[in-house]
């Protein structure tokens, strides 16, 4: 008879809402039963409504069953759990859940599914297959094979990442760098952290093949200090990694060598930004650099250095193992590829939705994440993580990639959505944009540092009904024209993103605000 197998998350998520306390649970009932079972901690598959998910492995598949509290264990074991039984809590087969049936997972295909430690796990889910190819290969092919797929970084801007590598591969230098960019600081976005706790190596293969690739022989990953977890998880595969030859002198055996380090942050949020993150590396308050020169020239410790986020170079394996043009062919436009959707805020199905780029914003609120928790109307939602535009429903028809939410100054940025319902009150909400980068700002330039803190003023008054409003509003559309083109970096560049939104979507909260004030 095969040995019992349950699946308990260990995602941050899912230990918030009691997976620890489940696993315990289980354990106990088990063993009061006499039976002996594995208990799989595995990552999160991101369907957060339905936290702790548990699943257990039978003759037909794995079936699941949430969300699960301790208390509904020994009911649960009592209905037939370990075979699968009918139970009010039972979901099926996982892949049937309609969330999950809708996706098309590459980047977090194993996410889930296996024990984030182990290596076996890894390689019967196709792991290594891209870094086996790899090493195939002269580098300049690796690199031109990121270019076709047509990959473009997933922490912002969405800047070719296939450029990037060959502008690093073609800069003289006897040192070059690979860093990781893990500072997940976006309200809403989740995605970096999941991957790092539930499928750690997916990230450790990318940049193995992202270093051979442009001649790189050590890289960092640089998290915030938030994601405990995903610390202890990466650096634990680190050293898995390490002893199976993965990482070190001599990468599976070859003439390559590749070593990794993760370095922890302090949480700021300007961190984020490439440059800052690599003044924090080296030990230096964070603050954003002045470019040219680029980091691809002159990086990390004056090296060429690549700069990516996780889902960037997370992506790799994938576009290494089952070509480019496997990747290239989904997408729509210059978007090519799956995008990990963060669904967010006031939500019913919020969670982790990897598809294709192309469905529409309306699609992935309404369809896909079933409209708002609170059962009130959609009102607003923010892409792009606090940086990111306000869109009304009128703009729900936007399709989701980078050139059809730039048309209507929008950004994906990290691909976090937040969801606010009709109670939201948007100059509110414009103010909280100006003052997270009051607040978050490196200072090193001016626009940025006083720019927001006296656009936090502006709106101050404008709430409270002192003076005309109209100048008010002139006053904050001129700061923030001078924050966009001014500013040094993203932080005070993309402010005016949110607050002009909310000005120019919502414009009656506005107006509101000044009256109500008066009455």
């Amino acid at each position: 008879m095969a040995a019992l197998r349950l699946f308990v998350p260990r995602d941050a998520g899912a230990l918030a809402v009691g997976a620890d306390a489940v696993a315990d649970a289980l354990r106990a009932g088990i063993e009061r039963r006499g039976l002996s079972a594995e208990i799989v901690r595995t990552g999160s598959r991101g369907l957060y409504w339905l936290e702790p998910m548990v699943e257990v492995a039978t003759a037909q598949g794995r079936i699941a069953f949430g969300p699960v509290t301790a208390a509904d264990v020994e009911p649960l074991l009592a209905a037939g759990l370990l075979s699968g039984g009918a139970h009010e809590l039972r979901l099926g087969a996982p892949e049937a859940i309609p969330f999950l049936q809708r996706q098309t997972r590459l980047t977090f295909a194993r996410c889930g599914i296996v024990d984030p430690l182990s290596l076996d796990d890894y390689r019967a889910h196709g792991g290594w297959r891209g870094l086996e190819r790899a090493i195939a290969l002269p580098p300049a092919d690796i690199v031109e094979a990121v270019v076709q797929s047509g990959l473009r970084g997933r922490g912002g801007a969405g800047f070719p990442t296939g450029i990037k590598w060959r502008t690093v591969a073609q800069a003289p230098a006897d040192q070059k760098y690979i860093v990781c960019n893990a500072d997940e600081g976006d309200s809403g976005t989740f995605a970096d952290r999941m991957l790092m706790e539930g499928d750690p190596f997916v990230l450790i293969e990318g940049m193995a093949i992202a270093g051979i690739a442009v001649g790189a022989t050590k890289g960092y990953v640089y998290i915030r200090s938030e994601y405990p977890h995903a610390i202890a998880t990466l650096r634990a595969a680190i050293i898995v990694a390490r002893a199976a030859g993965f990482l070190g002198a001599t990468v599976m055996g070859t003439p390559h060598a590749f070593e990794l380090e993760v370095r922890v942050g302090a949480g700021a949020y300007v961190c984020g930004e490439e440059t800052a993150l690599l003044d924090s590396l080296e030990g230096k308050r964070g603050q954003v650099r002045a470019k040219p020169p680029l980091p691809a020239h002159h990086g990390l410790f004056g090296r060429p250095t690549v700069i990516n986020n996780v889902l960037s170079l997370a992506a790799v394996p994938f576009i290494l193992g089952e070509g480019a043009a496997a990747y290239a062919a989904l997408g729509v436009g210059r978007s090519r590829g799956t995008m990990p959707i963060q669904l967010a805020g006031n939500i019913r199905h919020g969670g982790l939705f990897e598809a294709a780029f192309g469905l529409t914003l309306g699609e992935l609120v309404d369809e896909i994440g079933g409209g708002t928790a609170s059962g009130r109307p959609v009102r607003a939602v923010q892409v792009g993580g606090p940086l990111g535009a306000y869109f009304p429903r009128a703009l729900f028809d936007t399709p989701f990639d980078y050139e059809a939410f730039a048309a209507r100054d929008g950004l994906l940025g990290h691909g976090g959505i937040v969801v606010f319902d009709d109670t939201v009150d948007m100059a509110r909400q414009a103010r909280f944009a100006m003052e997270f980068c009051a607040i978050e700002s490196c200072g090193k330039c001016t626009p940025c540092r006083i720019g927001s803190t006296r656009g936090t003023e502006v709106i101050d008054r404008l709430i409270r009904g002192e003076g005309d409003a109209a100048s008010h509003l002139a006053l904050i559309t001129d700061l923030c024209e001078t924050l966009k083109f001014g500013s040094l970096c993203a932080l005070g560049g993309f402010t005016p993103y949110p607050v002009m939104s909310a000005i120019r979507h919502f414009p009656e909260d506005f107006r509101a605000a000044a009256v109500s004030s008066l009455s």
